[in-house]
C-alpha cells in the first residue's frame, strides 16, 4: 500500500504566543519539538521514500525531527518549496489574535482566519493559498505516489487545509470548520489513482 502522511508542524513560538505567523520564519516552541518527536515515534516504522516541506523553518524542523526517529527509511532527500508555505497573513502578521479581535471584532477575525475567499488585509485567502499549494501537490507529490513512494508532507495549518480540501472534496462552506492540530499525522492511502483517508473504505 502506498501511503501519504500529512503533518502540520509542531507548535511554534508564535502559536504559543497566540500571534498571527504566516510567512514569518519562527522556530518551534519546546512543546512543538516534543510534538514533532512524538509524531516521529508514531511514524518510526513507516518507510518513507520522499519528504516535502515548506520554505519555513518550523515545518522543516518538524520534518527533520520526524525523520530522525524513523527506523526504516534511511537517508532520503527533503524537497523544500515555498508553495507549501503557510498562507500569508499580510498586515496581521505578528499581531496578537485576541487583541486583533478586540480591534476588528471577533466575527471579522474569524472570517479572515477561516473563510475560503476573504483575505486578511494585504494577505492571502485560503483560495489564494490553494492556487499555489494544489499545483505543487499535483505536479510534485502525486508523481511520487504514482511511482509507489510513501510520502511525508510537513507543512502548515492552511496550506494543509487547502490540500485536504482538494483530496477529500470538501466544499468552501465546509472548510471553514476544519482545524488541523499541530504535530498530529494524517494518513491517506494511494490506490488506483485515488487518495483515500485511511479511516475511510
Amino acid at each position: 500500500m502506498t501511503m501519504l502522511v500529512l503533518i502540520r508542524h509542531g507548535q511554534s513560538v508564535w502559536n504559543a504566543a497566540n500571534r498571527f505567523t504566516g510567512w514569518t520564519d519562527v522556530k518551534l516552541s519546546d512543546k512543538g519539538e516534543v510534538e514533532a518527536a512524538d509524531a516521529g515515534l508514531e511514524l518510526a516504522d513507516v518507510r518513507f521514500d520522499a519528504v516535502h516541506t515548506s520554505g519555513l523553518i518550523r515545518a522543516q524542523r518538524t520534518a527533520e525531527i520526524v525523520m530522525s526517529k524513523n527506523t526504516v527509511s534511511g537517508k532520503i532527500p527533503t524537497r523544500v518549496d515555498e508553495r507549501l508555505n503557510e498562507r500569508h497573513y499580510g498586515d496581521l502578521q505578528g499581531l496578537n489574535k485576541a487583541e486583533t479581535a478586540e480591534i476588528h471584532g471577533a466575527d471579522q477575525v474569524h472570517i479572515w482566519r477561516r473563510s475560503f475567499d476573504v483575505p486578511p488585509p494585504g494577505g492571502e485567502s485560503l483560495e489564494m493559498t490553494a492556487e499555489r499549494t494544489i499545483p505543487y501537490f499535483v505536479e510534485e507529490i502525486i508523481p511520487d505516489l504514482e511511482s509507489g513512494k510513501n510520502v511525508l508532507v510537513a507543512a502548515h495549518g492552511n496550506s494543509l487545509r487547502s490540500i485536504v480540501m482538494h483530496i477529500e472534496g470538501i466544499s468552501p462552506e465546509e472548510i471553514t470548520s476544519l482545524e488541523i492540530p499541530t504535530g498530529i499525522p494524517m494518513f491517506y492511502r494511494f490506490e488506483n489513482g485515488k487518495i483515500i483517508p485511511l479511516n475511510q473504505q
